[in-house]
Parts: structure tokens; C-alpha cells; sequence
């Protein structure tokens, strides 16, 4: 799992976030898996980008979990460049022998339709040239509830962790085999 604050647990008790609730339910299945989450608050693209091959040589992982771009998006980042840097991770990912999933994210409507267009656009775009699972919006069903939303209304609260993984396990069960 390759992510920022959404999948680090930020904000959220240890082991509450919707990473480690897959990690159960993982664990449970036979043969069980194990997940890795090298999520790190903050993350970018470009942050994502340049830590995958280590993370690849180290844990050799048969599914590579791609949530990163909402603070490419966020900071204003250049949308050519994120969507060059998930491309590299999904190559990256994909050479390395892993399946590969995308978890899309959307950004509110204040940056303007036609940046949100091409924002949400990317990860489809990425997903079909690099042959990658694409989820089109992670927080499907929980970015219009502000009561699933911590005081800071960017990260959700524990209460939506379910959710979140409701939202990843129809894409990510057929990788699992």
C-alpha cells in the first residue's frame, strides 16, 4: 500500500484505518496475505515515485496499491507531472511482476471544472496505458458527508474507514486470485 494521509492512518487511532482493516481481512483469507503500508502523511506522487523501487527490491509484493495524488493536487502540483509520476509507479510496480490497482481521487469543485476534469481524468488515463485496476474515487460515498470527515474536512474520521474499505474490495478482490 503506496499512499498519503488517507491510508497513514492520520488522525486515527493505531490500526483503526481502513489499511489495517484490510489487513485483517486479508489475514483471514486462505492462504493469508500480508499488506505493507508504506503510506506516509503527506505523500506526493513525486514522494511516491521515488521510494517505490526500493519498496519493490525489499518486500516483493504481488499487489501494489497505488493513493497518492490528492496533495499533488492540493499544493497546486502541475497534473502533467502527477500523472507522469503514477504512470512510473504502475510501470514500476507492473515490471517488477505485481498487479497493480490506482485508487482515483476527485477534488472539490472550488479548483475550477475544467482542473478537476483532467485531475480525476489521469488516473483513468494512467490505468488503461498502464494496464492497472483503477478505482475512480476512493472517497465515493464519504467526501459528501461531513460527519465522516475529522474537524480538519480533509481527513476521514474512523467512523469512515469501513467505507473506505467497501469502496477498494470490489476492485481489489479479483487481484487477490
Amino acid at each position: 500500500m503506496l499512499g498519503d494521509s488517507l491510508s497513514a492512518e492520520y488522525g486515527l487511532r493505531r490500526g483503526s484505518g481502513w489499511v489495517e482493516l484490510l489487513s485483517r481481512r486479508l489475514a483471514a483469507r486462505r492462504p493469508p496475505w500480508q499488506v505493507v503500508n508504506a503510506s506516509i502523511s503527506g505523500e506526493t506522487t513525486a514522494g511516491g515515485a521515488s521510494r517505490i523501487d526500493e519498496l519493490l527490491a525489499r518486500h516483493r509484493p504481488a499487489i501494489v496499491v497505488i493513493e497518492l495524488g490528492g496533495n499533488d493536487a492540493l499544493r497546486g502540483l502541475d497534473l502533467s507531472a502527477t500523472e507522469a509520476n503514477l504512470a512510473a509507479m504502475a510501470r514500476a510496480a507492473r515490471g517488477s511482476g505485481a498487479r497493480v490497482l490506482l485508487l482515483g481521487m476527485q477534488v472539490p469543485p472550488n479548483y475550477g471544472r475544467p482542473y478537476a476534469d483532467a485531475f480525476a481524468g489521469l488516473f483513468r488515463q494512467v490505468a488503461e496505458r498502464e494496464q492497472a485496476a483503477l478505482l475512480p474515487f476512493f472517497l465515493d460515498g464519504v467526501a459528501d458527508r461531513p460527519e465522516l470527515f475529522q474537524p480538519d474536512r480533509i481527513h476521514p474520521n474512523e467512523k469512515a474507514q469501513q467505507r473506505l474499505l467497501d469502496n477498494v474490495w470490489p476492485t481489489l478482490r479479483p487481484l487477490l486470485g
